[in-house]
Protein backbone atom coordinates (compact mmCIF):
# COMPACT_ATOMS: atom_id res chain seq x y z
CA UNK A 1 0.00 0.00 0.00
CA UNK A 2 1.41 3.37 -1.02
CA UNK A 3 1.76 5.96 1.72
CA UNK A 4 0.04 9.29 1.18
CA UNK A 5 1.67 12.60 2.00
CA UNK A 6 -0.08 14.60 4.70
CA UNK A 7 -1.03 18.19 3.85
CA UNK A 8 -3.06 20.63 5.92
CA UNK A 9 -6.63 21.39 4.83
CA UNK A 10 -6.11 25.14 5.32
CA UNK A 11 -2.87 27.10 5.14
CA UNK A 12 -1.69 30.69 5.00
CA UNK A 13 0.22 31.19 1.76
CA UNK A 14 1.60 34.61 0.88
CA UNK A 15 -0.54 36.08 3.66
CA UNK A 16 -3.89 34.71 2.45
CA UNK A 17 -5.93 31.65 3.47
CA UNK A 18 -5.79 28.79 0.96
CA UNK A 19 -7.69 25.50 1.08
CA UNK A 20 -6.63 22.08 -0.11
CA UNK A 21 -8.83 20.67 -2.85
CA UNK A 22 -7.23 17.25 -2.66
CA UNK A 23 -4.03 15.28 -2.28
CA UNK A 24 -3.26 13.49 -5.52
CA UNK A 25 -0.40 12.38 -7.79
CA UNK A 26 1.57 15.27 -9.30
CA UNK A 27 0.57 14.60 -12.91
CA UNK A 28 -3.13 14.57 -12.06
CA UNK A 29 -2.75 17.71 -9.96
CA UNK A 30 -1.06 19.51 -12.86
CA UNK A 31 -3.98 18.56 -15.12
CA UNK A 32 -6.44 19.94 -12.59
CA UNK A 33 -4.34 23.11 -12.38
CA UNK A 34 -4.71 23.66 -16.13
CA UNK A 35 -8.48 23.32 -15.84
CA UNK A 36 -8.54 25.76 -12.94
CA UNK A 37 -6.30 28.25 -14.73
CA UNK A 38 -8.48 28.14 -17.85
CA UNK A 39 -11.44 29.06 -15.61
CA UNK A 40 -9.60 31.93 -13.94
CA UNK A 41 -8.85 30.19 -10.62
CA UNK A 42 -5.36 30.54 -9.15
CA UNK A 43 -3.83 27.38 -7.72
CA UNK A 44 -0.64 26.18 -6.10
CA UNK A 45 0.87 22.72 -5.65
CA UNK A 46 2.67 21.77 -2.45
CA UNK A 47 5.19 18.95 -2.60
CA UNK A 48 6.99 17.64 0.48
CA UNK A 49 9.84 19.96 -0.56
CA UNK A 50 8.33 23.23 -1.81
CA UNK A 51 5.38 25.29 -3.07
CA UNK A 52 4.97 25.62 -6.85
CA UNK A 53 2.87 28.35 -8.47
CA UNK A 54 3.78 27.28 -12.02
CA UNK A 55 3.86 23.93 -13.76
CA UNK A 56 7.53 23.00 -13.93
CA UNK A 57 7.29 20.89 -17.08
CA UNK A 58 11.05 20.33 -17.18
CA UNK A 59 10.94 18.98 -13.62
CA UNK A 60 8.17 16.57 -14.57
CA UNK A 61 9.86 15.47 -17.81
CA UNK A 62 13.21 14.86 -16.11
CA UNK A 63 11.71 12.69 -13.39
CA UNK A 64 11.29 15.29 -10.66
CA UNK A 65 8.89 14.68 -7.80
CA UNK A 66 5.82 12.88 -9.16
CA UNK A 67 4.37 11.59 -5.88
CA UNK A 68 1.38 12.92 -3.99
CA UNK A 69 1.02 16.68 -3.74
CA UNK A 70 -1.47 19.00 -2.09
CA UNK A 71 -3.48 21.10 -4.56
CA UNK A 72 -4.55 24.43 -3.03
CA UNK A 73 -6.69 27.37 -4.14
CA UNK A 74 -7.40 30.68 -2.42
CA UNK A 75 -10.30 30.25 -0.04
CA UNK A 76 -12.24 33.02 -1.82
CA UNK A 77 -12.08 31.03 -5.08
CA UNK A 78 -13.07 27.66 -3.59
CA UNK A 79 -16.66 27.65 -4.93
CA UNK A 80 -15.44 28.45 -8.45
CA UNK A 81 -12.74 25.77 -8.24
CA UNK A 82 -15.18 23.09 -7.11
CA UNK A 83 -17.56 23.97 -9.94
CA UNK A 84 -14.81 23.92 -12.58
CA UNK A 85 -13.64 20.50 -11.44
CA UNK A 86 -17.17 19.12 -11.08
CA UNK A 87 -16.66 18.60 -7.35
CA UNK A 88 -19.38 20.91 -6.05
CA UNK A 89 -22.02 19.17 -4.01
CA UNK A 90 -24.80 21.70 -4.51
CA UNK A 91 -27.83 19.75 -5.85
CA UNK A 92 -29.00 22.96 -7.57
CA UNK A 93 -25.97 22.69 -9.89
CA UNK A 94 -26.92 19.21 -11.04
CA UNK A 95 -28.95 19.01 -14.20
Amino acid sequence: MRGQAAYEDRVLYQGDPWVRLDTLPRLLAEGWRRTLSAGGVVSVVRTPFQWSMSSPVIEIETGGYLGDVGLYVPEVQLPEALTLLGLDEDPANEA
